[in-house]
């Protein structure tokens, strides 16, 4: 081989090494999945998606042995740990991610498998009204969003999955979410087929515990009934005050008092009083 060759292989290899350390501490010091376009800015982009994928692969297998992983995801590549790992960094954080209702999970996995979908599909799989705080929920979460609108009267949003929701559960698309027997129109099974594959990721949801709708329901029968009950007392209170006092009970009647004569004649009224004085002087 030509010297000049052999100095060129080298430079070239030299330059991979150096690409290659690059895309590792770039990776590794990002909090969020990076788009081979965005690496290619850390090259000027002299180096094309190409080879700039050859390099992510090579520094995968390199990751083989090690705590951590090369993933490709939805929104870009990232270093993440192994699932075999979360046991032991759970010790780290003693935190625990946020919980989600049972009703919360259902409503996101038919979104995940029927999407786009309304409210009112939503409702018409689970046999329940869904409560607007679980659809806020999972949007501030960043999970779900509207992408349209349907053209039906009142022009209900129509909901799907976001790119968040597939590099939290370290999927690259929705054609890797978990294969369900039928057409998907249980929700009791796609929650459970999501929750299987939410168990290695940072989402976390309540098996046990009232369900956030139906307890809403329950306080409202509660606050219902108070209502009624603080009514009947007020009406009960509003009679009592408009009716009578009752008369003071008068005095039982002496039983040795002679009885009044009948034939007695009354006293006149308009008669003037004797002078007490006067009779005993007479």
């Amino acid at each position: 081989m030509p010297r000049g060759d052999a100095a060129e292989d080298y430079h070239d290899d030299m330059k991979t090494l150096d690409a290659k350390r690059v895309l590792e501490a770039a990776l590794i010091c990002s909090g969020q999945p990076i788009t081979l376009r965005e690496l290619g800015v850390l090259f000027a982009d002299e180096i094309g998606p190409d080879t700039l994928r050859s390099l992510l692969e090579e520094l995968g297998r390199e990751s083989a042995d090690r705590g951590v992983e090369l993933v490709s995801l939805a929104g870009g590549w990232r270093f993440q740990s192994r699932p075999e790992m979360a046991a032991y960094l759970a010790r780290l954080s003693p935190e625990r991610p946020p919980r989600y209702s049972r009703a919360a999970m259902e409503t996101l996995a038919i979104i995940a498998y029927r999407q786009p979908v309304t409210r009112g599909d939503i409702e018409d799989i689970r046999g329940v009204a869904v409560a607007s705080t679980t659809v806020k929920q999972l949007e501030d979460r960043g999970w779900i969003e509207a992408i349209g609108y349907r053209e039906s009267p009142g022009r209900p949003a129509l909901l799907a999955t976001t790119r968040q929701f597939l590099d939290d559960l370290g999927l690259a698309s929705l054609d890797q979410l978990p294969a369900l027997d039928g057409t998907g129109d249980d929700p009791h099974a796609s929650r459970q087929a999501l929750a299987a594959l939410a168990s290695q990721t940072v989402l976390s949801f309540a098996e046990s515990g009232r369900d956030p709708e139906t307890a809403s329901h329950a306080d409202a029968d509660a606050h219902t009934d108070a209502d009624t009950t603080v009514e009947a007392s007020a009406a009960v209170d509003a009679d009592a005050a408009a009716a009578p006092a009752d008369p003071l009970p008068s005095a039982p009647a002496d039983p040795t008092a002679a009885p009044a004569d009948p034939t007695a004649i009354p006293a006149d009224p308009t008669a003037v009083p004797s002078d007490p004085a006067l009779e005993s002087h007479s």
